[in-house]
């Protein structure tokens, strides 16, 4: 299986502080690749550097046969980050259509994924509402629209199901695996359990060090734990 990122000796420091150290890891094409850590474990420091927004201090990344960052290879991604970068004072509608000239579609394209992707999160009967009176779950469901606007072969989500009740994350989820198997590379930063078993692959974050690496089940048997929390804790998590 061929690679889609390569992350080769990657550190991060701002000014003393040290947020990364020495990554190596390759994210295979057609997987989806969690990252689990708790907060300020380096997250999503290392998923902006794959999406072609920060540099590493040390190291590089190469994505796509890029290094980068690369302006071509980063309109090939779907990026979702943390903060929701939204425009309160329009529609969820026109948020989209805003997004979606930023990604040059056609106006036939983009009246087709723009009710596609609302159709996927789930806020049809929303999306001539003021972004304003969204909640925070909704909010979340709205970027996730427009990280998936122009089809891109990558996506990077970090923490994308933050406030979302568990129906509409295991839907959210389902869309994950329809996309896979459509041939698309998903990386998804989580802190949840539940959803790091849902993943191809997992990459447990600690104090900015890469401390494990493999499928939930290899995981699990390598720790002898019962639960990807046990694991964790068992790869020096505690």
């Amino acid at each position: 299986m061929t690679s889609i990122i390569s992350a080769r000796g990657v550190s991060k420091h701002f000014a003393s502080q040290q947020v990364l150290h020495d990554i190596d890891l390759e994210v295979r094409s057609g997987e989806i690749l969690g990252l689990l850590g708790p907060s300020g474990a380096g997250k999503s420091t290392l998923v902006k550097q794959f999406a072609g927004l920060e540099v590493p201090s040390s190291g590089q990344n190469v994505v796509m046969g890029h290094k980068m960052p690369s302006l071509h290879v980063m309109q090939q991604i779907g990026y979702m980050a943390q903060a929701d970068a939204l425009y309160s004072e329009l529609t969820a509608k026109e948020n989209l259509d805003f997004f979606a000239a930023l990604y040059k579609l056609s106006k036939k394209q983009r009246r087709r994924r723009i009710a596609e992707v609302l159709a996927i999160v789930n806020l049809q009967e929303h999306a001539n509402k003021l972004v304003s009176s969204y909640s925070g779950g909704m909010k979340r469901r709205l970027s996730l629209a427009a990280a998936l606007l122009h089809e891109p072969e990558l996506l990077i989500l970090d923490e994308p199901t933050v406030g979302i009740d568990p129906v509409l994350r295991k839907q959210i989820w389902q869309t994950f695996h329809d996309l896979k198997q459509a041939g698309k590379t998903i990386i998804v930063t989580t802190h949840v359990m539940d959803e790091a078993e849902k993943c191809d692959r997992l990459g447990m974050i600690r104090d900015g060090k890469l401390i494990a690496l493999g499928t939930p089940n290899a995981l699990l048997q390598q720790t002898e734990t019962a639960s990807i929390e046990e694991a964790f804790l068992a790869y020096g998590g505690a």
